[in-house]
């Protein structure tokens, strides 16, 4: 089965309904608001005239929002029809971003360049089988000197079944879950049916490629919310924090990266 294929077919499929959606909520953001999280914007700092690249950018709003800050940012993203909306958002917006359609294990073939940080986050490496490539490739783009950060769902949530009744996936990623996806998490009844094939990635699996390839891990932070209600049977417990009923304060759900190279 050809994963970059079937995935492509279903985040495009994904890119319309998630841009009309109340979850990317498009009419707030072009007004102004910004997309990126305090977790995030905690960890970036001041990046007023850093060189950034964002990986799996999808339809390029926390782009757009590290431009928003005064940085000069390329997204990337495999989805053709993502990076489509991504570019007519930049023009309408009046920002100057770039975009790149690519899958970032072939990045490097045709980005020549490296960067003050390297940005990626939510929902993003459980689609790609390799973290040592993975990781070869972030550090590949990382300037010496510069930064690599990672915010992302922690690998317990993903080993939950979509109710959060029971463990159904495994915590290491032995071998590809693949699913056929209905509706998306912007909203569950959407009109989509295509397949998926994804991994967990324990963290051990995220970690040790990264420290391989010489980046040295200078901050690692769990945290017991997400900042996305994009999960079954959540509460919410303050602004922009949701947990899983019934499990509050008992899992990780998001788990942040800084490591400079």
């Amino acid at each position: 089965m050809d994963y970059i294929e079937v995935n492509k077919r279903l985040w495009n499929e994904r890119t319309a309904i998630h841009y009309d959606s109340e979850f990317y909520d498009m009419e707030a953001f072009l007004k102004g608001k910004d997309s990126l999280n305090p977790i995030e914007l905690q960890l970036l700092g001041d990046i007023k005239g850093k060189k950034i690249l964002h990986l799996q950018c999808h339809f390029g709003q926390d782009t757009l929002s590290l431009a928003r800050h005064g940085a000069q940012v390329t997204g990337v993203d495999f989805s053709e029809k993502a990076i489509e909306t991504a570019q007519k958002l930049n023009t309408t917006m009046g920002l100057d971003a770039s975009f790149i359609q690519s899958d970032i294990y072939r990045l490097p073939e045709i980005l020549d360049e490296q960067f003050d940080i390297v940005f990626t986050s939510y929902g993003v490496i459980g689609w790609l089988p390799d973290m040592k490539k993975w990781a070869e490739v972030v550090s590949h783009f990382v300037k010496p000197g510069g930064t690599f950060l990672l915010v992302e769902f922690h690998p317990v949530v993903w080993m939950m079944s979509d109710d959060f009744k029971k463990i159904e996936y495994k915590y290491m990623d032995v071998e590809p879950i693949i699913e056929e996806e209905e509706g998306t998490y912007t909203d569950r009844n959407a009109p989509i049916k295509e397949q998926s094939v994804n991994w967990n990635h324990g963290l051990s699996t995220v970690m040790d490629p990264l420290l391989k390839t010489g980046l040295k891990i200078t901050d690692f932070k769990e945290y017991n919310y997400s900042p996305y209600n994009c999960f079954e049977n959540t509460v919410k417990v303050a602004d922009g924090q949701f947990k899983i009923k019934g499990l509050e304060d008992k899992i990780p759900m998001v788990y942040s990266i800084k490591a400079v190279k």
